[in-house]
């Protein structure tokens, strides 16, 4: 299924969002970014992002680059088109090519350096990915939200 055409004016509404994250970053004290306390949080989401994809992954658990891919998953298990946890990308039976990989790469970075900061921030972002920065930075069209 291809994704639906953005509604006009998404991008300045996207620049918009971005930035609105952006400067309230800005406000994390510089120690819980790209720090080893983010980095016991990424450890922490990667655990759960194994735990999580080993029990209900019925499909192959694949390395892609620093990704660890766990393919089957059932579709209440995940928004989407997947999720990605720390280093795991938990995904139904849909097809994953590299742009896409690429997208969960972005996200995988992400959580090495926000940490367990990581899902509340992207939680307040919002679930729409048009203005959700941490969607946006990893690429819209890569991530099936916006047609290539």
């Amino acid at each position: 299924m291809s994704p639906a055409r953005p509604p006009a004016g998404w991008q300045q509404r996207a620049d918009r969002a971005v930035a609105r994250s952006r400067a309230v970053e800005r406000w994390i004290p510089s120690f819980l970014l790209d720090s080893p306390i983010s980095a016991l949080g990424y450890a922490y989401g990667c655990a759960v992002g194994w735990i999580w994809g080993t029990l209900l992954s019925r499909g192959r658990i694949e390395r892609r680059g620093r990704l660890y891919v766990f393919r089957g998953m059932p579709s209440w298990a995940f928004p989407r088109g997947g999720v990605c946890v720390g280093h795991c990308f938990l995904t139904g039976d849909g097809r994953i090519d590299d742009r896409l990989l690429a997208h969960e790469s972005v996200h995988e970075r992400q959580w090495r350096r926000f940490g367990m900061l990581m899902p509340i921030l992207y939680s307040l972002a919002g679930r729409d990915p048009l203005q959700n920065r941490f969607e946006i930075e990893a690429g819209l069209a890569d991530g099936n939200y916006i047609p290539r």
